[in-house]
C-alpha cells in the first residue's frame, strides 16, 4: 500500500524556471567534495586557488562530455532527433563520460601548471566518490536508475525508512533501490581511502584505487539496473568500462612499482 506521497522533483520555482532536485544535490555533492578536497590540497603543498581554479574548466566539461558520452551511447535515438541531443535539462547524462571529461581536463591542467598530475589525483580521490556517494541520491528524487521490481516485504527486509521504499513505489511497482547500494558502497570507499592516506602509500597507487573500488562496485550494481547504456546487444557499456578500468589500474600499479624511481610517497612534498 503506497503510504506516501512521492516527493516532487522540483526543489523550487524561480518564476517559469524549475530548479530540481536533482541538480540541487549534484551543487551540494561538487561543494562538499571541494570543501574536503581543498583542505587536503594546502596541506599538501597546492596553492588554495589552485583547485578552485581547476574547477572552473572541469565541471562544465564534465558536464558537456558526459552528455557526449550519453549521445553516443544512444545514437540511434539523437540520430532521428538532433535536435535533442542539447535538450540536458530532460535528462541523460553518464558519469563515466564526466569523469573522462574531469579526468582529461585535471591532466592537461597539470601539465600546464608543471604540477604532479598523480599527486593531484591521489589527494582528491576521496572527494570524487565523496561527489559520486551524494550524486545518487539526485536519483532517488528523479525515480531513475533503480533496479529490478522487487516486493515491498524485501525493501522492508533491508531496514530501510519509509521514505526511501515509498520512493521506489513506481507506477504500482517497487524496485531495488540501486542508487543506494551504489552510494554505500562509494562512502566505505571514501572512509579506506581516508585510512589509505597514513598508510602513505606510493604516488598514484591512492587514484588507482579509487577507480578500481569504483569500478568493481559499478559492475556488479550495474547488472542490477533497467536503465543501462548498451555497447552491442546485451552488452552493459558501464560493465565494459568497469573492467577496462580495473584492467588498466592493476597494469598501471604493477608497471609503476617495477619502473618508477626514486619511490615518492602520498605524503612527500
Amino acid at each position: 500500500m503506497n503510504l506516501l506521497q512521492v516527493i516532487d522533483p522540483v526543489a523550487f520555482s524561480l518564476g517559469p524556471i524549475e530548479v530540481r532536485w536533482y541538480g540541487v544535490i549534484i551543487a551540494f555533492g561538487i561543494i562538499i567534495a571541494f570543501l574536503v578536497a581543498q583542505r587536503e590540497m594546502v596541506k599538501r603543498g597546492f596553492h588554495e586557488e589552485y583547485l578552485t581554479d581547476l574547477l572552473i574548466w572541469a565541471v562544465p566539461i564534465a558536464i558537456i562530455s558526459a552528455r557526449i558520452y550519453y549521445v553516443i551511447f544512444k545514437w540511434d535515438f539523437y540520430s532521428q532527433y538532433p535536435e535533442k541531443i542539447i535538450e540536458i535539462w530532460n535528462g541523460g547524462i553518464a558519469i563515466h563520460g564526466a569523469l573522462i571529461g574531469s579526468f582529461l581536463t585535471a591532466y592537461f591542467f597539470t601539465k600546464k601548471r608543471g604540477t604532479s598530475f598523480w599527486k593531484l589525483t591521489d589527494i582528491v580521490a576521496p572527494s570524487i566518490l565523496i561527489g559520486q556517494m551524494i550524486g545518487r541520491w539526485g536519483n532517488f528524487m528523479n525515480q531513475e536508475a533503480h533496479g529490478g521490481e522487487v516486493t515491498r516485504t524485501f525493501l522492508e527486509n533491508l531496514m530501510l525508512p519509509n521514505w526511501i521504499i515509498e520512493q521506489m513505489y513506481i507506477e504500482g511497482k517497487y524496485y531495488h533501490p540501486t542508487f543506494l547500494y551504489e552510494s554505500i558502497w562509494n562512502l566505505i570507499g571514501v572512509i579506506i581511502l581516508i585510512l589509505l592516506r597514513k598508510v602513505n602509500l606510493r604516488r598514484g597507487e591512492m587514484f588507482l584505487f579509487y577507480l578500481t573500488w569504483y569500478s568493481v562496485g559499478r559492475f556488479f550494481i550495474e547488472g542490477m539496473r533497467t536503465d543501462s547504456l548498451y555497447l552491442i546487444g546485451e552488452l552493459r557499456t558501464a560493465q565494459v568500462v568497469s573492467i577496462v578500468t580495473v584492467v588498466i589500474s592493476i597494469i598501471l600499479f604493477v608497471y609503476r612499482r617495477m619502473t618508477i624511481k626514486p619511490v615518492v610517497r602520498y605524503q612527500d612534498k
